[in-house]
């Protein structure tokens, strides 16, 4: 699990499962970071209540100003992990599609934190060099953001 910032979980992973974990978490700090702007009373009662397309659509708007359209999205499946003395942490299925690149992953929110852990990963066309495959994860999150938002500027009179 990677936690935002984000970071991978620790775990017996090979090599280039926890880089590709840690590359992902890194290209999804924004969406974190938007997600948890959501009231946590209202996320928590939709995840309780199985809200999933309300969850799909908080999910949705979240993505949208990073990444291109269906390529990062909510993959119908939540949990809560909600505690008496503790932090509640909702916890929200994700797959990421584009260019031949399919990957499963959960992302954890808490209040301080977010993490990432990789279910997992499919490649169209693998490559028999695990490198190869972690440099397709990264063309791939790369050509599915949206470039930056330009701050408009004001012209004073």
């Amino acid at each position: 699990m990677q936690h935002v910032g984000v970071s991978p979980t620790p775990r017996c992973t090979s090599d280039s499962s926890g880089k590709r974990e840690q590359i992902l978490a890194h290209a999804i700090q924004d969406i974190a970071a938007e997600l948890r702007l959501i009231d946590v009373t209202d996320l928590i009662f939709n995840v309780l209540a199985g809200k999933h397309g309300n969850i799909n659509d908080l999910v949705r708007s979240s993505v949208e100003l990073y990444f291109k359209n269906d390529t990062l999205r909510y993959g119908s499946a939540a949990n809560v992990d909600l505690h008496w003395g503790s932090t509640p942490t909702v916890n929200l299925d994700l797959e990421f599609r584009h260019n031949g690149v399919w990957v499963y992953f959960g992302l954890s929110l808490s209040a301080l934190c977010a993490g990432v852990d990789m279910y997992h990963i499919e490649f169209l066309e693998p490559a028999a060099d695990p490198d190869r495959n972690t440099e397709q994860l990264v063309n791939a999150l790369k050509d599915a953001r949206l470039p930056a938002p330009r701050a408009k500027s004001r012209e004073f009179q």
